[in-house]
């Protein structure tokens, strides 16, 4: 058939088989990076420490290790402070010897997170808003850190779930806020945290 051919039977309609096979390739599954389930923790940890992510790792082997490991970090960042939600699985930890702030202060703070999701392939972190996770501490906060645990942790962003119920809001946060607006500069932390890290738990 020759290419004149072709297009006048694509503009007459076509033969129904030629338009089903189009429209079959059409909403074929996009090609998605080869990631080996096997290696899911190493290859979300690779992205993360990437320059698109620039986010900091702590692997906690158990939730109750995690007052801890956010000690530890909030020491070692010369913090005091830190905000945590009225989450019950953090309510659950024993979060003494920590300064734990009501609200979080303005680009000044840390404030703690819980994690709905990961993503291996991107380092991307979803955050649903729901009555226990109010979402203004997670902008407001110059260290954000994150609670991701093993199970909730997908190879690609299609494999997100969707969420429980329908929170108000859904965020997919990948790596710290940064704008290049101010004079061509790479300005960090402009629009919500100067760092980022993630506890990844199991």
């Amino acid at each position: 058939m020759s290419a004149r051919e072709a297009i006048l039977r694509r503009l007459s309609g076509g033969p129904a088989g030629d338009i089903r096979a189009e429209a079959d390739a059409l909403l074929r599954g996009p090609e998605r990076p080869a990631i080996d389930r096997a290696g899911l923790v190493e290859a979300f940890a690779d992205r993360l420490a990437g320059p698109s992510v620039s986010a900091t790792l702590d692997r906690v082997a158990r939730l109750e290790d995690v007052p801890g490991v956010v000690r530890r970090y909030l020491e070692e960042a010369g913090m005091a402070g830190l905000y945590l939600p009225p989450n019950p699985l953090l309510a659950s930890l024993d979060w003494s010897g920590l300064q734990i702030e009501s609200r979080c202060a303005i680009d000044g703070g840390a404030a703690l997170a819980v994690a709905s999701a990961a993503v291996a392939e991107t380092g991307t972190l979803v955050l649903d808003t729901t009555p226990t996770a109010p979402m203004l501490p997670n902008f407001l906060a110059l260290h954000h850190i994150v609670l991701v645990r093993r199970e909730t942790l997908v190879v690609h962003l299609e494999d997100v779930p969707p969420p429980a119920g329908w929170p108000r809001a859904r965020y997919w946060i990948t790596g710290v806020s940064g704008t290049t607006d101010i004079e061509g500069q790479y300005v960090r932390g402009a629009h919500g945290p100067r760092f980022l890290h993630v506890l990844l738990i199991g």
